[in-house]
């Protein structure tokens, strides 16, 4: 693997004699007014003031009612008092919470309410703009909610009695609940996660599970299935596979039909009622069951995810709201009436025991104000970086272990942007962040370089060589030093909690988290900042460079992707088109000399690159362009025909078809006869191309052809291995994607998916390219 060098990047308290841009952002005062910081029409009315403490693994939403803490509060950590970095090593983790925990002093926080209750005769969400409506940070989150419940899969349909599990060389008839966890394996059996030996062992366990709950094996009688290598899956997969291709071979209009049924069954699940206003809704199916299949070398990869009935589920209304069915025979497993959550529904999965929830869409007003609020927490962070990076320099040289363990993790969190981590349990992937760093996840190289090597979330190995500040490399010494081994916790005074309740004193509502997000965002305006853009420039090349920005971001925070099964392919493809339009440009030129050969002595450089291509590499290029066009118009036929016959039309004869097909081969045969003849072009080309200025004109756009083409094929291959989508969605603050569209003419849609721009509509409208984060 190749090694990332990273230098920190350098804080604003040692840039003072650096560029424009950071003389004009550091050290700004927390009571900064200026126009450029305020985002929208109306700034949140308590600026964060009533922030609840939170982890930054763990959301109050995502904790079930009975487990939620109802007071807010505001912490002030006192540090334990000092004693020598070498001798207070006897002071346990739980000592350290507990200190803490005294320490902490609570503020109740009453919370205002003003924002007016909506009716139905309110707007519609596409029109409702929240965003210049004064914000209430309130924890009451709605006053009345409607919605129908969650979509269930559709019940299992047992395979045809000659599709059957062999076991022994014995074919099996299983009952209906294990057929379908066996179907569940036999339809994966070519895929590299069948091919896992824990994937495997863990969908046996559980297969075995479901066998002896529906009381064993029907036929034959009294066989017992014990081990997995003498099941074979096949005529399961075969049977699969046969109805893929069926589904693939349905015509226009059958697959038309279906999802014309799919959508009239989902349509009363799309959209509730939120305060009145109709709002789009997220994730309203339950997930089907299913083989568990994880991330990296997860150990519960291969179990079984159960199937969820009406009675596993809880459903969040208003409480005049109607309750909606459950579906026959079946009834809900509890009714809320929560206003201070921005769930629908939720239920417990049996993998983790975790709480699953159906959400509101992500262009929905409330989700809108959830990341409006997230990014301007991450923006109000630059008021006070400053005394956070000064305080953590200093503690770097204290005599408390602690106190130097919390500083040291705030400088990896903020320069390396790491995420803060967790304790995992024993059924859970080796994955961990900052604080639960162990003794073999870092590798320290005199006089201050660190190799970081470990799985971050997501089982993503995070392995950087970087340089570090040499006391932040003094102090990981001591934090590894004898009888510390493999296996041993670097940070074992911290946890997240006690870390982020430590930076809580320095802001309301700062977690590690914050950081991540507002080091984000400084990267992107930093780049922004930099970026040296003429507005003539092809919109193609400042994608580009916004690209190359976005990947700048996608590095530091580690979010990368393994290259896709597809890639290559893909390149290939960007290649061979990018031949074709050289090799239609190189023939306008040879149209152009033969109409006035005079140019070749006037113009000469202009020509130098038609004999660029051999005849080996053109006659490809022919035969290339020939079975393209030969397949777009087969599919053109079957196209045309369908849409034909949807409207009772008279069909397309199959003599159109040849007769199409008859004049590519016809196009082919020219194309060979240029080649015979030295680059000659027939009479009949020329007379369509007769005018000089039309073939110059012709080759200019095949010339911006090229380049744009050639532009796309860089980014590809630069980002093959980076997610630039992740942070682009989560990490970087929109509005600085929205000033960089506005500043340069680059139509918003080249960045953002339609998705996207009903996601962020508050930031598209809410800023000009004046705006900084």
């Amino acid at each position: 693997m190749a090694v990332a060098k990273v230098r920190p990047r350098k804080q604003s308290s040692e840039k003072k004699a650096t560029t424009k841009r950071t003389r004009k952002q550091s050290s700004s005062s927390s009571n900064n007014n200026d126009d450029d910081d305020e985002p929208l029409n109306k700034k949140l009315k308590s600026n964060g003031k009533n922030s609840t403490n939170k982890n930054d693994e763990v959301k109050d939403e995502d904790i079930p009612l009975g487990q939620l803490e109802k007071t807010k509060s505001k912490t002030k950590v006192i540090s334990p008092k000092e004693e020598d970095i070498e001798n207070d090593n006897e002071l346990t983790l739980s000592q350290i919470k507990s200190n803490i925990d005294k320490s902490i002093q609570i503020e109740k926080v009453s919370n205002s309410s003003d924002n007016k209750s909506l009716t139905e005769n309110e707007e519609d969400s596409s029109e409702y703009k929240w965003w210049e409506e004064d914000l209430d940070d309130g924890t009451e989150k709605w006053q009345t909610l409607e919605h129908n419940g969650v979509l269930f899969p559709p019940a299992y349909e047992s395979l045809p009695d000659l599709v059957r599990l062999i076991y022994d060389n014995k074919p099996v008839k299983l009952p209906a609940q294990a057929e379908e966890v066996a179907g569940f394996f036999g339809a994966m059996i070519n895929t590299d996660h069948a091919m896992n030996p824990v994937f495997q062992a863990n969908f046996f366990k559980d297969f075995l599970a479901v066998l002896k709950e529906a009381g064993g094996v029907l036929e034959p009688k009294n066989l017992k299935i014990t081990k997995f290598d003498k099941c074979n899956f096949q005529p399961i997969f075969d049977y699969y596979e046969q109805k893929k291709e069926e589904k693939r071979q349905l015509s226009r209009t059958e697959k038309k039909a279906l999802k014309e049924e799919k959508e009239l069954l989902e349509e009363s699940y799309k959209f509730c009622y939120l305060n009145g206003r109709k709002e789009q809704v997220g994730n309203f199916r339950v997930e089907p069951p299913s083989l568990f299949r994880g991330r990296g070398k997860h150990p519960k990869t291969g179990s079984l995810k159960r199937r969820v009935y009406p009675e596993d589920i809880i459903l969040n209304l208003g409480k005049n709201a109607t309750v909606p069915n459950p579906p026959a025979g079946h009834q809900w497993g509890e009714i809320r009436h929560d206003n201070t959550v921005q769930w629908l529904a939720m239920w417990k999965e049996n993998i983790f025991n975790s709480f699953k929830y159906v959400r509101f869409a992500a262009n929905s007003s409330l989700k809108g104000i959830s990341d409006y609020k997230k990014f301007e927490k991450a923006r109000e962070l630059k008021n006070h970086i400053e005394k956070i990076r000064q305080d953590y320099r200093e503690k770097l040289h204290s005599k408390v272990t602690f106190e130097r363990q919390i500083a040291v993790a705030t400088y990896l969190i903020d320069v390396f942007a790491l995420r803060a981590g967790g304790e995992k349990g024993e059924d859970e992937a080796d994955t961990v962040g900052c604080c639960s760093l162990r003794y073999e996840h870092i590798t320290l190289t005199p006089p201050n370089n660190v190799t970081f090597d470990f799985l971050g979330k997501d089982s993503i190995r995070f392995y950087q060589e970087v340089v570090v500040d040499k006391q932040v490399f003094k102090s990981l010494k001591l934090f590894k030093k004898a009888p510390k081994k493999s296996g041993d916790q670097l940070f074992d005074r911290l946890d997240p909690s006690i870390l982020n309740k430590h930076l809580q004193n320095y802001m309301p509502g700062l977690t590690a988290k914050v950081f991540r997000t507002y080091n984000a965002s400084k990267t992107m305006q930093d780049q922004l900042d930099g970026m040296e853009i003429k507005l003539e420039q092809p919109v193609q090349e400042k994608i580009l460079l916004y690209n190359a920005a976005n990947r700048e971001v996608a590095i530091l925070c580690n979010h990368q992707r393994s290259v896709g099964k597809n890639h290559e392919t893909s390149v290939q493809k960007a290649t061979d088109k990018i031949e074709q339009i050289i090799w239609q440009k190189i023939r306008f030129k040879r149209a152009l000399l033969q109409l006035n050969p005079k140019l070749k002595k006037t113009e000469g450089k202009m020509f130098e690159d038609i004999e660029d291509l051999t005849k080996e590499k053109e006659l490809e290029i022919i035969k290339r362009v020939t079975e393209r066009d030969l397949e777009k118009f087969k599919r053109k036929f079957l196209n045309d025909n369908e849409k034909r016959k949807e409207k009772n039309e008279e069909l397309l004869p199959e003599s159109q078809l040849e007769e199409w097909l008859d004049k590519v081969n016809k196009q082919k045969d020219l194309y060979i006869e240029e080649l015979e003849n030295d680059g000659k072009l027939s009479d009949e080309f020329m007379e369509k191309v007769s005018k000089e200025d039309k073939l110059r004109d012709k080759i200019h756009k095949f010339e911006q052809r090229i380049i744009n083409a050639n532009l796309q094929l860089k980014d590809k291959e630069d980002n093959s291995q980076v997610s630039l989508g992740t942070s682009k969605i989560n990490y970087i603050d929109p509005r600085l994607s929205v000033v960089f569209c506005k500043r340069y003419n680059v139509p918003i849609e080249k960045v953002f998916t339609k998705t996207l721009r009903d996601k962020f509509k508050w930031a598209i409208e809410g800023v000009d390219d004046n705006w900084r984060f």
